[in-house]
């Protein structure tokens, strides 16, 4: 419900009491009895919320459930979390969140790649509520852009439809809002990293407002040579032509310049030269390089009809080009002393369109009040994507003398493999919810039909041409009962549904099956009523069947049976006193490998730690000083899924202070404060370390 239009209800309803009082006081008048209007909106998240504590989400219902009311797991990142951790990835900025870890492969400018409940979730990535659409994983997104971060835990397909089983991360881009603000400063680190941004809002009208934010990274990392070149623009607008009806206009352009790190053998770690290793190029300065561009114009439609319900649209275009020249490392030779080492090109062009249409209202019958959503969504996307591995035997690739680098030998032959696929998949599905408020009982239904289509040509120098025609449809659901048992306390039971076509076929030319999933889920919520805040406990069994994992070389992607996770979270976020503001969590999650996956029965997911645990306190004082830090620890975890490589836990401390006056913000944050020198990640393509300590300063000017 838009502001104006509440207030006007409001006085409406106090002008109709005043003027009937006097008239019903005399005798023998009639009285009219007026039907109760009842108007509702699908999301509130128009406005940016204050402080760390979100009351609402837009990704768990789609609609204006409270979160302390919501019958499933869901945690709401804010911006001033963001800013106040100055994360700079969307997996720094889910580092304190309750059964994700954020960054599984250390600092990887291209992908962000956290994984939830023990699944990777890079499929499952949303912006504005619409399913990011690429072949192989959802690019990096700006953090700068962002006025909240959602993490949906768990199958969400009853109103997504096709979508991993992990859940859904939701970035919600910065919209414009109805008074005048704006920001602009600068940043360093002592990687060498330099930005500059800006974010303006202007009121042209009481019924138009525009908002532009920008930014621009020369951004390093501890490995020197790798790093990310990044520019951002996002525009957005927001028109009232009545009070009934909101439209926002929101697209972004981004040019970045993304290179990963090849990588270190396992072999070569834990010898004590781990440090000297850490910020070891393995690749080639010369050859490796990258250039991405992602384009995004939408717009989000709510108009409130008169008969109290809510019709309301959103719509995005996406356009995704990408070349990128790369090393990753095999193993070592000559006694330990050289790291052996393959090389990879890829060049993507890819596009989409995401339509969801949706129409709420509230219905009551007697005591029972029902919360109900109808909606229709399309989605098309189409990649044409080419993908080049080269190795020293046919392709050039020369070792490197680890010790004593000496660069500049470059892949010069032929590809050892090449894959180019020519994709097109169209989604369409409808789906409807029923939100049940009957006294303290709370119930949510979901339901829906999905068509999926896919078609297209793939060719692999292994198994030549193939023909991609496959139909596939699902019926997926979610049923939620929760019972307030107290004030401000929620149980909650849920059970929830999901299905993901796969694209493509796997290393033998067979079509991928659709993977899908289920869970059930028990937990309680509670709202303090003394301080603003959330109380978060839950126990989930998720499984999963038909799981596609990319095996590499010819074998390429192969599909295994059936996998479980299952396991135990708690997470507190809360405001404890006046600028005083806590996160914490922790998290038990068990993964096993169960059915049809052949060696690997019996094994656990790679990067699903078996505890993670977290606490950020941060205190604002009267006179504009704060103080922050945190600690989190990443329990032993495997590194693949054969279970090859075992990693051990670590824990990991961060700082952050600053000093605010109405116009200047000035800030200093330290990551990995004590410098620890661990492995993120270690699978067939090396080992990954996670970034060592990163001390980072800002100042900005705002009005």
């Amino acid at each position: 419900m838009t502001h104006a239009r509440r207030t006007a209800l409001m006085a409406g309803a106090s002008t109709l009491t005043l003027a009937a009082s006097p008239l019903m006081a005399q005798e023998n008048q009639e009285v009219v009895d007026l039907n109760t209007i009842i108007v509702t909106a699908t999301t509130d998240t128009s406005t940016q919320a204050e402080g760390y504590v979100a009351e609402y989400n837009q990704s768990a219902t789609k609609s204006d459930t409270p979160l302390a009311k919501t019958p499933q797991s869901v945690s709401v990142v804010t911006a001033q979390q963001i800013e106040d951790q100055n994360a700079q990835t969307l997996g720094q900025a889910l580092n304190y969140t309750a059964g994700v870890l954020g960054e599984p492969y250390g600092m990887d400018p291209r992908f962000d790649s956290p994984t939830v409940r023990g699944f990777e979730a890079r499929g499952s990535q949303y912006v504005n509520g619409l399913r990011q659409l690429r072949y192989m994983g959802a690019p990096a997104y700006e953090t700068y852009a962002l006025q909240q971060v959602e993490v949906l835990r768990g199958p969400s397909s009853s109103l997504y439809g096709a979508g991993s089983p992990a859940g859904i991360i939701n970035q919600v881009q910065k919209r414009a809002q109805d008074f005048v603000f704006g920001e602009v400063g600068l940043g360093f680190d002592n990687n060498g990293s330099k930005q500059v941004f800006f974010d303006f809002n202007t009121a042209v009208t009481d019924d138009l407002s525009f908002r532009v934010t920008g930014i621009g990274k020369d951004q390093n990392t501890q490995i020197k040579d790798l790093g990310n070149d990044r520019g951002y623009l996002g525009l957005a607008a927001r028109y009232r032509p009545s009070d009934y009806t909101t439209i926002d206009v929101i697209a972004s352009y981004t040019k970045d310049s993304p290179i990963s790190p090849a990588g270190v053998p396992f072999a070569l770690t834990g010898q004590g030269n781990d440090d000297y290793l850490r910020q070891l190029n393995t690749g080639e300065p010369g050859w490796d390089r990258s250039d991405r561009r992602i384009f995004n114009l939408g717009f989000e439609v709510n108009h409130e009809l008169e008969s109290g319900w809510t019709l309301s649209q959103s719509f995005r275009y996406e356009k995704f080009d990408w070349e990128y020249y790369g090393h990753y490392v095999n193993g070592t030779a000559n006694g330990g002393t050289e790291i052996t080492r393959g090389a990879n090109r890829q060049v993507e062009h890819n596009t989409g369109i995401s339509l969801d249409t949706r129409l709420a209202g509230e219905v009551q019958t007697g005591d029972v009040v029902h919360e109900l959503l109808f909606g229709i969504d399309i989605r098309r996307f189409k990649a044409d994507t080419v993908t080049e591995f080269y190795n020293s035997t046919t392709g050039g690739v020369g070792n490197l003398t680890w010790a004593n680098p000496t660069y500049g030998t470059h892949p010069n032959g032929t590809a050892w493999y090449t894959s180019t696929p020519a994709i097109t998949q169209t989604q369409v599905g409808v789906y409807a919810q029923d939100e049940i408020e009957m006294g303290r009982l709370r119930a949510s239904l979901a339901l829906r039909y999905d068509w999926s289509k896919q078609e297209g040509t793939t060719y692999t120098n292994f198994a030549g041409n193939g023909v991609v025609d496959q139909s596939d449809t699902a019926l997926t659901g979610r049923a939620g009962l929760g019972y307030e048992i107290a004030e401000g306390t929620l149980a909650y039971l849920n059970y929830s549904t999901s299905f993901d076509p796969e694209i493509g076929v796997d290393g033998s030319g067979n079509t991928l099956k659709p993977l899908t999933a289920r869970q059930w889920e028990a937990g309680v919520k509670y709202e303090p009523t003394g301080y603003r805040g959330l109380v978060t406990a839950s126990v989930y069994d998720l499984q999963q069947e038909n799981l596609t994992i990319n095996l590499g070389g010819a074998l390429g992607r192969q599909q295994i049976g059936k996998v479980k996770s299952y396991g135990f979270e708690l997470e507190t976020v809360a405001e404890l006193t006046r600028g005083l503001n806590l996160r914490a969590s922790y998290a038990y999650n068990r993964t096993r490998v169960v059915e049809n996956g052949g060696s690997n029965n019996g094994n656990e997911m790679p990067n699903a730690p078996r505890h993670m645990s977290g606490i950020w306190l941060d205190q604002t004082f009267d006179s504009g000083f704060r103080l922050g830090g945190g600690a989190r620890f990443i329990g032993s975890r495997k590194g693949d899924l054969a279970n090859t490589y075992s990693l051990a836990g670590v824990t990991l401390f961060d700082l952050g202070v600053g000093y605010s006056t109405d116009k200047f913000d000035a800030s200093l944050n330290v990551g990995n404060v004590f410098d620890k020198v661990y492995l993120a990640n270690c699978g067939s393509f090396g080992c990954y370390y996670g970034e060592g300590r990163t001390i980072t300063a800002k100042i900005s000017y705002k009005w």
